[in-house]
């Protein structure tokens, strides 16, 4: 009984499975079960081995080969049938055992509570005589490490889909929205300095819905537009600048370091859908969207962007990535284990191993991943060629 699972005890309890509630109950007073268990035990293996040792003087005589012959036999039937084997089959088929049994413990210490009382108020004024406080004791409670082996031990009680959510949910508080943004140099806004003209093919040309705009300087963000509704402008014969202008909705800012889950309260509590990630100075480093939260908890979503194939190995164990991928990307869907506690780019990543501005055809070797530079663009790195882990070689 003591074996039983008590958050599937629980479950079944609800279920109105026969015997799950009796014994809860059970359980629920542990001292006074224990007490009628280790009663009805101690006076079995007293009980027993005097009524054998009785039956064998009855019929062999008194005799010092008689009583050791009996001595041994009952201690061989109590260890293997009263201890070893009973305790065995329970702790095996703890449901099975315990539920039956629960419908006899039940009735019994109802019976017994005299007894157990008496016996359980001795003990524990021996308890209290060497300052054990049994009512101070902690209150057993699963941490989050241990729900997480719980989920991966869970086999095929778990669909491998919902297995991953739930193993993604409990990395959300270790993750900020810095791990999830699209960092700023890959982030598409719209300059309404520019002619009007240009203005429009970019938007004709756009696969955004909501866009980041400016005038002039990128760091100051003066409105997100909607696409969509831009859009429909373009239908009439004149238009300027100050029709996007109207259209612009207030820019929503997230300072960097946001646990992801708290950010996606706020967006809920605002009901905001992307925010742009700003430093302690005020600088623009990315944005995130509350697409970008929900991928990280239930996994990629299929895209209409242009060109985006499968990231993948190819047939030599090689991929050639934009070094502004994010690190967590790599990982979640190459199979690596980059670190992610420090940079949260590819190109970061490099550039703090090597400490240094690097040349291409430079190569290093990070989490057992050889990484080839194979193109530098002023003072960053832009593409890196990922040789792929030999099995065993990754940490």
């Amino acid at each position: 009984m003591m074996a039983l699972n008590r958050h599937r005890l629980r479950h079944l309890a609800k279920s109105n499975v026969s015997g799950a509630r009796n014994t809860q109950q059970l359980l629920g007073q542990t001292d006074k079960l224990l007490s009628l268990i280790l009663i009805g035990n101690n006076l079995i293996n007293t009980a027993v081995p005097v009524l054998i040792t009785t039956l064998a003087i009855h019929y062999f005589g008194n005799n010092g080969t008689t009583l050791s012959i009996a001595t041994a036999i009952v201690a061989f039937l109590i260890i293997v049938f009263a201890e070893i084997a009973p305790k065995i089959v329970g702790a095996t088929y703890p449901e099975r055992v315990a539920f039956p049994a629960s419908f006899i413990i039940k009735p019994l210490l109802t019976i017994s509570t005299p007894l157990v009382a008496v016996v359980n108020t001795f003990a524990m004024s021996v308890l209290r005589l060497v300052r054990i406080n049994t009512k101070a004791a902690p209150e057993q409670r699963m941490s989050t490490e241990e729900l997480r082996t719980l989920v991966l031990e869970s086999g095929n009680f778990i669909p491998h889909k919902h297995r991953s959510i739930l193993l993604n949910l409990f990395d959300l508080d270790a993750i900020t929205v810095d791990d999830v943004m699209t960092p700023r140099a890959r982030v598409e806004s719209l300059d309404l300095s520019r002619p009007i003209e240009e203005v429009i093919q970019q938007l004709e040309t756009c696969y955004h819905n909501k866009l980041p705009v400016f005038e002039q300087d990128s760091d100051q963000v003066i409105g997100i537009l909607h696409v969509r509704k831009a859009l429909s402008l373009l239908g009439h014969t004149e238009f300027a600048h100050d029709d996007f202008r109207n259209l612009l909705a207030e820019p929503y800012f997230v300072p960097s370091g946001t646990p992801v889950f708290r950010q996606l309260q706020y967006f809920q509590e605002n009901r905001r859908r992307l925010g742009l990630i700003v430093n302690e100075y005020g600088d623009m480093l990315g944005l995130v969207t509350l697409e970008d939260i929900i991928e990280e908890m239930i996994g990629e979503f299929t895209t209409t962007l242009p060109n985006a194939g499968k990231l993948a190995w190819d047939t030599e164990g090689t991929y050639v990535a934009d070094a502004g991928m994010s690190l967590r990307d790599l990982n979640r869907r190459l199979g690596l284990s980059l670190p992610t506690d420090g940079p949260k780019t590819l190109n970061g990543l490099v550039l703090e191993v090597l400490e240094e501005i690097p040349e291409a055809t430079v190569s290093v070797r990070v989490a057992g991943c050889v990484m080839d530079i194979v193109q530098m663009d002023n003072q960053s790195i832009r593409t890196v060629r990922l040789h792929r882990p030999a099995a065993g070689k990754r940490s």
